[in-house]
């Protein structure tokens, strides 16, 4: 689902920027100034929706820009982001946010090559050579999450976790308890459709790897955006919206941005090609598996 590619900004939020500003190259002037009419534009009871604002920098379907938005409305605590499966730097969801709006960082995955280019990448970059977020090469389990980020120091609140290992992701939500992020962002698992809360059962050792049916597409893995709802409910968060391919949704805190977004649907998150191919070609694949309804 992640392309490895660097793109400019691709939607700047046309209905409220000045011409001047549109096609310019994401940078932390733009970004700036981005927040800065974002703001004004609340103000005046001017929302806008995520296709409006979205724009990738590290990000590949317009996390970047969505996270922008969403934080420039709501504000930061303590510019503490969280994030597990994390990737190398291309593809990433916090590295915008790391590189251009001063977060730091406890980023997380289970393959040592990803966080070797990680390291290699901030400790070159003037913005973080000094302050790099921590990075660690670890598989995360639902028994160990909340020690792993005791141990690293980051408990309580953070204004963002990201959540995408590609297999017992809603088991890894529903034990996380050491933080309490006021922004959440999962990747769900959209051919099972609307209606299905379903999740893969929950095994530490759990791999993509081991099931032939994910030669071609990860299609038995984490769990249904219904199921991260329910989940979300259950510990006081809403779903606010989702990427613009359909697979990651973001989650906000109850109390937390009320004002500016509203809870949405789950159908309004699969509204797009890739979420009506798995539907059609890839839910047969996996629909008599075993899944866990929650």
């Amino acid at each position: 689902m992640k392309r490895t590619l660097i793109k400019i900004l691709q939607k700047t939020a046309s209905k409220i920027l000045e011409p001047t500003v549109r096609g310019l190259a994401s940078s932390r002037q733009t970004q700036i100034l981005l927040s800065l009419k974002y703001r004004e534009a609340a103000a005046r009871k001017e929302m806008l929706n995520f296709d409006d604002v979205g724009f990738d920098v590290y990000s590949t379907t317009n996390e970047d820009g969505i996270l922008l938005y969403i934080f420039s409305l709501i504000g930061t605590t303590n510019k503490k982001c969280v994030d597990i499966g994390s990737g190398s730097v291309m593809g990433s969801s916090v590295a915008n946010l790391i590189m251009n709006q001063g977060f730091t960082g406890l980023l997380v995955d289970g393959n040592p090559r990803n966080i070797e280019i990680a390291k290699e990448f901030y400790l070159t970059q003037i913005e973080n050579c000094l302050t790099p977020p921590t990075l660690i090469s670890a598989m995360v389990t639902a028994e160990g999450i909340n020690g792993l980020l005791e141990k690293h120091e980051y408990t309580g609140e953070v204004d963002l976790f990201c959540l995408d290992i590609d297999g017992v992701d809603y088991w890894i939500w529903k034990a996380l308890e050491i933080i309490q992020p006021r922004v959440v962002v999962v990747e769900y698992q959209d051919l099972l459709g609307p209606t299905h809360a379903w999740t893969v059962p929950y095994s530490p050792s759990f791999s993509v790897a081991d099931y032939p049916v994910n030669k071609e597409n990860n299609n038995y893995c984490g769990a249904s955006l219904q199921a991260f709802v329910k989940l979300g409910r259950q510990k006081g968060y809403r779903l606010v919206g989702c990427n613009k391919g359909g697979w990651n949704a973001f989650f906000m805190r109850d109390g937390v941005g009320e004002d500016f977004f509203p809870e949405v649907s789950v159908q309004c998150c699969l509204q797009s090609s890739w979420n009506q191919y798995g539907a059609e070609h890839r839910f047969p694949l996996v629909k008599d598996m075993e899944w866990v309804e929650v």
